[in-house]
């Protein structure tokens, strides 16, 4: 394969699977190095597309792309978006019946399926398959699992370092949105792939704006802030079971259609509240952090955490569960020091208490920070923002600074002096010219830096090295006993007269609260093309039985909207409709547009795009032949044919779909006893029966009947 035909290969492949023309950031290059069956970790943020990274080589290559994955809502959900994409796919977990998993098993064998996706602790199940015969591929997503210094740490990973011994020619793609340097140096270590390359994508999330709030009549200020944000998708975190169901209540009695989400719930209540919200059924849920991880629901516009996260990697994954279709989004926190004095008792007792601790008090300082809240949040993930985002609430009100370079030089000289192995209390007690018997036993009290800051209090250096930490000037080596560490950003600070501006120290007692304002409620406009789409989109959700963003995401509507494509081929050109959408549902959110403009311009009388196929049909043209005339594809012209047949219109049905075939779809209604979608029918055919025939068989059965 040439360069030239493998790109067009890949971009061919984007398009008709997933809808979209180009590659986003480093997805192409990622993909190549799979492709060159080169090992890799992939850090990208949450609705970067890691996705594509191993769906994209799993349709390219030959074999079987395996699918390290770790809970069930993420595998179901997956499988689903592959699906309705027209690329085959499952999964093997605890959940299925042991005729189930052997159904799977043989279309493995029979290379009926392109991904399979696992959890680690069903891999055993999958003994026999594990080898270079059947898989191609391995991906292993949210690899930070397999880390003791990573925020959510799973010891059913750490058996996975035996896919490289028994598979030592196939390519393992590792993936996950949060791992600072330690993590990313434990995942490949311990999935003994040392030479993988490592591909760190920005962390940036720049649509997604960030606001930290005090706890002051948190329930009144949410039903205030939903009420500011009609209609929209959103997602509460609490603390506590007790949280998750107070808020709840409180939401539903103003009127706020939500519902909870915690452990202490059965697995079919769980089970109903994530599929209710996933198919915009239910508009909020107040859940503890267990939610929402690998819910790939594009159309969440806001998350709001009621009580501070344990640590900025979970906060950095539950505001990514918003706005992942590049949309507009907002994360507000609420902050208590009660929340932190709960967390550390949690901490405690920890086998990585310290650790924790850590970075709970990093978490701690991001919610009293008077720094740009988004240069906090990277530089912790070891990327340095140079300019402020003008997106969180620190930027659009910013508290007056002072030059604050001589301070800062003397704290990162003392860094360097200490041979960046000493933590903050450490430093701070140099500064300061401390005679502790640590200082002392260590010899500290013989370095240059001894003493020179001894006018100003140990609390103030303390807000003064946070202030730094926070702008990425310096950094905490948590794997190192929390030693403070210099970067990129420290030498122009202390020899290339880089100014570092603070703020006088402001403690939470001094604080003054911020009102809050109430606000009347907006209304959705119901009349804008684009509640008119959703509406359609949610109605076909539910036809089909499956979530609203996996048909198109809000993105994908909202240039639908601003385009508004009349014809099939100025439909396929949108982002996000790729060749298997355009098929199924481009016929009907074409003549939603249509609709949608002739009652704007007020015509007497629109003309439905399938009656336009009527004419035609009349003249005795054939399906080609109107194919070729509308500039559509054959199968949306033959669902025009079924739902002229469906209306009454005189059409000789049977020259499309013989009466075997209507026979055929109509046993299979009965067996099937309740078929939610097209699909079903599809599936029971094993795939030999086109779509297009089973809709017009259906229009007969459904006019007889």
């Amino acid at each position: 394969m040439t360069e030239t035909a493998s790109q067009y290969q890949l971009h061919s492949a984007l398009k008709t699977y997933f809808g979209y023309d180009t590659f986003r950031g480093q997805q192409q290059e990622i993909i190549q190095n799979v492709l060159q069956k080169k090992d890799t970790l992939v850090i990208m943020p949450t609705g970067g597309g890691k996705s594509i990274c191993f769906q994209i080589p799993a349709v390219v290559l030959e074999g079987l792309t395996l699918v390290i994955s770790p809970l069930i809502a993420l595998m179901k959900d997956q499988v689903d978006g592959l699906n309705a994409n027209g690329i085959k796919a499952s999964f093997y977990n605890s959940s299925q019946s042991s005729q189930e998993q052997q159904s799977i098993i043989e279309k493995v064998i029979t290379k009926e399926i392109k991904l399979l996706y696992v959890a680690p602790e069903s891999l055993s199940g999958l003994e026999n398959l594990v080898n270079e015969k059947y898989i191609s591929c391995v991906a292993i997503d949210e690899a930070h699992c397999i880390s003791s210094w990573g925020h959510d740490f799973r010891p059913s990973y750490q058996q996975l370092g035996f896919l490289k011994k028994k598979l030592p020619n196939t390519p393992i793609i590792a993936l996950t949105a949060t791992a600072d340097k330690a993590t990313r140096q434990d995942i490949v270590e311990q999935l003994e792939m040392p030479q993988a390359e490592q591909f760190i994508s920005s962390f940036d999330r720049k649509n997604i704006e960030l606001e930290v709030r005090p706890a002051d009549a948190r329930a009144k200020q949410i039903v205030t802030f939903i009420k500011k944000h009609p209609g929209q998708s959103g997602i509460v975190y609490c603390l506590s079971r007790k949280n998750t169901e107070q808020i709840a209540k409180k939401l539903n009695d103003n009127g706020i259609n939500s519902d909870c989400y915690h452990a202490g719930l059965s697995f079919e209540d769980r089970t109903r509240v994530q599929e209710d919200f996933i198919f915009d059924k239910t508009q909020v849920v107040c859940a503890t952090v267990a939610f929402g991880m690998g819910i790939d629901k594009s159309n969440v516009r806001w998350v709001i955490h009621h009580n501070m996260p344990k640590n900025i990697e979970g906060y950095y994954q539950e505001i990514g569960r918003s706005g992942r279709d590049g949309l507009k989004a907002k994360a507000v926190l609420f902050h208590s020091y009660a929340d932190v004095i709960q967390l550390r008792k949690f901490a405690t007792g920890a086998s990585n208490e310290d650790v924790q601790i850590a970075k709970l008090e990093r978490m701690k300082q991001f919610s009293e920070a008077t720094t740009c809240r988004r240069k906090i949040l990277l530089s912790y993930f070891g990327e340095l923002l140079a300019d402020n985002c003008g997106n969180c609430d620190v930027c659009k009100n910013p508290p007056t600074f002072f030059d604050g370079s001589v301070i800062a030089q003397k704290i990162l000289s003392t860094i360097t002096r200490v041979d960046q192995k000493e933590a903050t209390g450490t430093i701070i007690d140099v500064l300061r010219g401390a005679n502790n018997a640590n200082i002392l036993d260590k010899g500290l009290n013989g370095v240059k830096t001894f003493g020179i800051g001894h006018e100003i209090s140990w609390k103030d250096w303390q807000q003064y090295i946070i202030q730094l930490i926070n702008q990425g000037i310096c950094e905490i080596a948590f794997h190192r006993n929390n030693a403070l560490q210099l970067t990129d950003f420290s030498e122009k600070v202390l020899f290339k007269g880089l100014k570092v501006h603070l703020t006088h120290p402001v403690y939470s007692n001094e604080k003054s609260k911020t009102p809050t304002a109430a606000v009347a409620s907006k209304k959705v406009n119901s009349n804008s093309l684009f509640e008119r789409l959703r509406k359609l989109r949610y109605r076909i959700s539910l036809e089909e039985n499956l979530p609203a963003y996996l048909i198109f995401n809000d993105a994908t509507l909202k240039e639908m909207e601003r385009v508004r494509p009349m014809s099939e081929s100025e439909f396929l050109a949108i982002s996000g409709v790729g060749q298997r959408k355009m098929e199924v549902y481009g016929d009907e959110f074409i003549a939603e547009i249509l609709d949608f403009i002739g009652s704007k311009i007020k015509k007497p009388k629109k003309t439905d795009t399938h009656l336009v196929t009527y004419e035609l049909y009349k003249t005795g043209l054939s399906i080609e032949e109107i194919s070729l005339q509308r500039k559509l594809k054959a199968p949306t012209v033959y669902s025009h044919i079924a739902k002229l047949y469906s209306d009454g219109k005189d059409i000789n049905i049977y020259d499309f779909v013989s009466k075997s075939d209507v026979e055929a779809v109509h046993q299979a209604k009965i067996e099937l006893e309740s078929p939610n979608a097209l699909k079903d029918y599809f599936d029971y055919f094993n795939e030999q029966m086109d779509y297009f025939k089973i809709r017009l068989a259906l229009s007969v059965i459904d006019k007889d009947e």
